[in-house]
């Protein structure tokens, strides 16, 4: 055989492996993987860093094993839930200084794009957990310290001023069941999670997993969010 027979022979043999897409290492048993357009720091390239799980029982849950709610762990004398309407609202208005958040707008609110008005004491704005307290205890929150659940309950990287009917028919879903509304702000939302989940080494499900790669691949470049505070709250803080 000579050698440019030899040559056509292994061009031959050569074509079927490209045809299947067979190529060592790259293939993604558990539902294949985000791809080449996942560029480094994306949010898209950080959904293949979480640990893929089956979610534990609901067992022991309360919402008391994350500390009091708002707790000022950042020690600005401010409980949590004023930090964020602060940092979320427009034409914020105060009473008694400059932390208790009596009135303000949505403008608009990203689960809706729709803007909503905040007064305290009615109900059409929460603080939400972009990754439910209840989601993450099921998905390794139930083995943490008291302190880090604390600072994850507490973490302004977790949290976000939304349309309060929207977030409650939301509940504790994660990406494979629920999305917001507004279809502009999903990327976002995503993104978001996928950041809160890698920083506290919250595992995802399979289907969850699929979920998030379905909607950012849509949007590749779509950077992972960072900041937030530390993961463990100062010694001073207890839970239940």
């Amino acid at each position: 055989m000579n050698r440019r027979t030899t040559s056509a022979l292994l061009a031959l043999v050569a074509v079927p492996a490209l045809l299947t897409g067979c190529e060592t290492g790259t293939e993604d048993k558990a539902g294949g993987g985000a791809g080449a357009d996942a560029a480094a720091g994306s949010a898209l390239a950080a959904v293949d860093t979480l640990t893929v799980k089956g979610r534990a029982p609901k067992t022991g849950y309360d919402r008391d094993r994350f500390g009091s709610a708002w707790a000022d762990t950042d020690s600005n004398h401010c409980p949590t839930r004023d930090d964020i309407l602060k940092r979320d609202l427009k034409e914020v208005r105060y009473q008694g200084g400059e932390c208790r958040v009596v009135a303000g707008k949505l403008a608009p609110d990203p689960y809706t794009g729709r803007e909503v008005t905040f007064r305290r004491g009615r109900s059409q704005v929460d603080i939400d957990h972009l990754v439910a307290l209840s989601d993450a205890w099921q998905k390794g929150a139930f083995r943490w310290e008291p302190s880090k659940r604390i600072a994850f309950a507490n973490d302004p990287l977790n949290l976000l001023a939304v349309d309060a009917g929207t977030n409650r028919g939301k509940s504790d879903g994660d990406t494979a069941t629920w999305l917001p509304p507004n279809k502009s702000y999903r990327c976002t939302y995503v993104a978001a999670q996928v950041a809160v989940k890698k920083k506290y080494g919250v595992w995802v499900t399979a289907a969850e997993r699929d979920a998030m790669r379905k909607v950012l691949g849509g949007c590749p470049a779509e950077k992972l969010p960072s900041g937030g505070s530390p993961t463990e709250a100062p010694p001073r803080f207890s839970a239940r």
